[in-house]
C-alpha cells in the first residue's frame, strides 16, 4: 500500500453512484485546484467541459494568474464565492491540506480526480461535512450521468424510461 492509504481503505465507498449523480446535479460552482492554462492538459479540458455544460469554474492555480477567462486564485481560502465542489488535480500527497482549506471555506463536496487517492483527506473532509468521491473523472462521470455517454454503454446502474436528466 502507498503511503497514503491503508490496507483498511474502501475506495469503493468514494465512488458511490448515487452521491456522484447528487453532487452533479445539485452543483452550480466547481473550483478546480491544479487547473493548468496548458490546452492539452487534462485539467484544461475538465474546466472548458465543465462551463461549456453550465457551470462557473473557477481557477485555483498561483502559478496563473487567469485560466479559460476567470481569475486564478492562489488558495481556495482567496475564492471569494462560495465552491459547491472543490475538484482536486493535484498529487495525492497535497489532499490533506486541500481538504482543510475545502472544509474552511465551506464547500459542499471534494472531487479527487483519476490517482488522486488519500485516505488522510477523505477523513478530514468527511468529518467537515464534505461529500467526497476520488479516483473519478467529474467530465467522465457528468457525461455518463448527465450527459449522452450513457447511450453508448456506460453502465449507470440504473434502470428508467425517463429522459431528462437525474432524479
Amino acid at each position: 500500500m502507498s503511503p497514503v492509504t491503508s490496507s483498511s481503505f474502501e475506495l469503493a465507498r468514494y465512488q458511490d453512484p448515487l452521491t456522484i449523480q447528487r453532487i452533479l446535479h445539485n452543483a452550480r460552482t466547481v473550483a478546480i485546484v491544479g487547473l493548468s492554462k496548458n490546452e492539452l492538459r487534462a485539467s484544461f479540458f475538465v474546466g472548458y467541459y465543465l462551463r461549456r455544460h453550465g457551470y462557473r469554474v473557477i481557477p485555483v492555480n498561483p502559478r496563473e494568474t487567469a485560466i479559460l477567462g476567470e481569475p486564478s486564485f492562489k488558495s481556495l481560502a482567496d475564492v471569494p464565492v462560495p465552491v459547491d465542489i472543490v475538484n482536486v488535480f493535484r498529487a495525492p500527497e497535497a489532499l490533506p491540506g486541500i481538504a482543510r482549506e475545502a472544509v474552511a471555506a465551506g464547500a459542499g463536496s471534494m472531487w479527487c480526480q483519476f490517482g488522486v487517492i488519500n485516505e488522510e483527506g477523505a477523513r478530514i473532509a468527511e468529518a467537515g461535512g464534505l461529500s467526497v468521491v476520488m479516483d473519478r473523472c467529474i467530465k467522465v462521470e457528468h457525461a455518463r450521468y448527465v450527459g449522452r455517454m450513457h447511450w453508448l454503454g456506460f453502465n449507470t446502474q440504473r434502470i428508467t424510461s425517463v429522459r431528462g436528466g437525474l432524479q
